[in-house]
């Protein structure tokens, strides 16, 4: 196998940086060369993250993220996930003729949680003054960056339903008329303007600066434009119908970002950590349970064996998530059962050599109607026609969803930091006048129906797509990630699988072709099911295409180099660092030294 990746794998000792825009990784490691740690650089970065994709991301969203403190020596989850409004019943939505929640638009919106969530991390982790940290994506909003091709395509695509039905948006992101060219500076005034006044918070302390930022942000000046805006709007959504907010002040008032305990899995001596089940992270933990009995090392990691047995693995633990995963909040979570043993014993041997077109979720005791519904739902038409997914899934399938970043991140202490960021992006809602960003779009992950752990509850949490992952084996420590709605979890599993059987490295992992299903349902609007579906880079050889239709597979064969936004970063014992992110897309970058 030739040596040859398509960018070197970063290694030094100082810190490292990767996410998905160059100028975001640019930014983070500012922060580090100034003195910063690894939470200062990762809410330098999120933060630039939102003026550079703003078709990916924004402040109104939401954030999940995992990270290891040197200080407390522990692995944490920090959520940001917004919470379902009070007044958001399922009952609300079924008496204005809705079957799903739509993919865009006010009834979609949860309480947004990403600005809070990175306050938090900053005041409780952080060593650097709000202004700092804020600044660089202040002077991006305020000064332009050079805006990327896929950006500039996406507005312009949307650019007549903005001027039509979102005047807001168009006043920000088509000025006198006109899209922004492909490289051309794009500037948010608004934007730079808002989080200028929230760097200017007055407190005692640090801490008591960024406290005073978080309410300004919930019950301030923000709040107040958003819900001045709100209570008159009237906003065309992917129903092709107007709706109103059921969003309301004291929703946004009385949340807060939290702090929780990952879950766990032991896995070829790497201890995986990840989300809860308010995320689907603990599908990639259900998948290495499956695989944990099967030899993939001695399997082609690009062969016909490898790639059917894992689209196989990701099957079975998909359909569980469709049926089990949800608030642990709300909901009873069967998560020790689908982690046992006993039960992954089972699911493995429900592999075969042909591809499954059946829906199978496990049929865990005293959870049976939850299995029995999964299938029911899998199999029925919600009547809702002919519209584009509003999924953040791969952005070169169509320009007008929205997306996802991500970024991994470790200092010279040894402090990390993964998060995936999301929501809130352009396509979602229209800009809140004055304040230059929208509101999320998330609450469409949720069922009108009652007796799930996804129904519509007040005051839950969605079960979000978004999930950061972070490993251990023997003091080395790795975060890894990337954006992609419901292929976040099978994208990762790939990459660590090859990285964990195959001894390849960070970037080697990255280079390799990848692939998904589409088999079970979907989590954005309109929740398609696509059985038995599956995406491939062509890079894995035509035989082995062949070979897996020969097996069942519905195959799609994706342009080369167009599937996954893949990051990952490793801190070895004796405190080397490493790190790497994806050419695909061609904006990604890790940097470090």
């Amino acid at each position: 196998m030739s040596d040859f990746t398509t960018r070197p794998e970063i290694r030094g000792t100082f810190g490292v940086v990767t996410s998905t825009h160059w100028i975001a990784s640019a930014v983070g490691m500012s922060i580090l060369e100034k003195g910063g740690n690894a939470f200062d650089a990762a809410v330098a970065t999120a933060l630039t993250l939102q003026v550079v994709e703003p078709h990916l991301n924004g402040p109104a969203g939401d954030m999940p993220a995992i990270f290891y403190s040197a200080e407390t020596g522990e692995v944490e989850v920090l959520c940001a996930q917004g919470v379902a409004p009070e007044a958001a019943t399922i009952e609300h939505y079924t008496q204005q003729g809705l079957t799903l929640i739509p993919g865009s638009g006010l009834l979609a919106t949860v309480v947004p949680g990403a600005f809070d969530g990175w306050m938090l991390m900053l005041r409780d982790h952080g060593t650097m003054s709000l202004r700092e940290v804020m600044q660089p994506a202040i002077d991006y909003a305020t000064d332009g960056h050079p805006v990327l091709p896929r950006v500039a395509d996406t507005i312009a695509g949307l650019q007549t339903f903005f001027e039509v039905e979102w005047p807001t948006s168009a006043a920000v992101w088509t000025p006198g008329g006109h899209p922004p060219d492909p490289h051309g500076l794009v500037k948010n005034p608004d934007l730079a303007a808002t989080y200028d006044r929230l760097a200017s918070a007055t407190g005692d302390t640090r801490e008591a600066q960024i406290d005073a930022a978080r309410h300004e942000w919930r019950a301030g000046f923000v709040a107040e434009a958003i819900f001045d805006y709100l209570k008159d709007a009237q906003v065309m959504d992917v129903s092709e119908n107007r709706h109103s907010a059921v969003l309301a002040p004291s929703d946004m008032a009385d949340w807060r970002a939290t702090y929780e305990a990952p879950l766990s899995y032991d896995y070829h001596g790497w201890t995986v950590s990840k989300t809860q089940a308010w995320s689907q992270g603990p599908v990639l933990l259900q998948a290495l349970a499956i695989l944990k009995g099967v030899d993939l090392g001695a399997m082609d990691p690009n062969g016909t064996e490898f790639v059917h047995t894992v689209i196989e693995a990701m099957k079975l633990a998909y359909a569980d998530r469709e049926a089990y995963y949800g608030d642990p909040d709300f909901s009873e979570i069967p998560m020790d059962v689908l982690l046992s043993d006993a039960y992954n014993a089972e699911r493995r041997e429900l592999i075969g050599a042909k591809a499954s077109m059946a829906q199978r979720p496990g049929r865990v005791p005293g959870f049976e109607a939850l299995a029995d519904a999964y299938i029911d739902r899998a199999a029925r038409d919600f009547q809702v026609g002919d519209v584009a997914a509003q999924e953040p899934t791969m952005s070169h399938l169509t320009e007008k969803r929205g997306d996802t970043v991500h970024l991994d991140i470790i200092d010279r202490w040894g402090n990390m930091v993964a998060a995936t960021p999301s929501g809130g992006w352009l396509q979602s809602n229209p800009v809140i006048p004055g304040l230059g960003f929208a509101l999320n779009s998330r609450a469409q992950m949720y069922w009108l129906e009652d007796g799930l752990p996804t129904s519509l509850i007040p005051k839950s949490r969605p079960r979000t797509t978004l999930t950061p992952s972070y490993a251990e084996k023997d003091g080395t420590q790795l975060v890894f990630g990337t954006p992609g709605g419901d292929q976040q979890d099978q994208w990762q599993l790939i990459w660590f699988l090859r990285f964990v059987h195959f001894g390849m490295g960070l970037q080697e992992c990255m280079d390799q072709p990848l692939f998904h299903s589409m088999h079970f349902q979907g989590s954005f609007f309109p929740r398609e099911v696509q059985t038995g579906e599956m995406m491939i880079e062509p890079d894995v050889g035509d035989a082995v295409i062949e070979d897996l239709r020969a097996r069942g597979h519905k195959v799609t064969v994706a342009e080369p180099w167009t599937v996954g936004r893949l990051t990952a970063a490793l801190r070895e014992p004796g405190g080397l660092l490493r790190a790497a992110a994806t050419p695909r897309l061609m904006q990604a970058y890790a940097v470090g030294r």
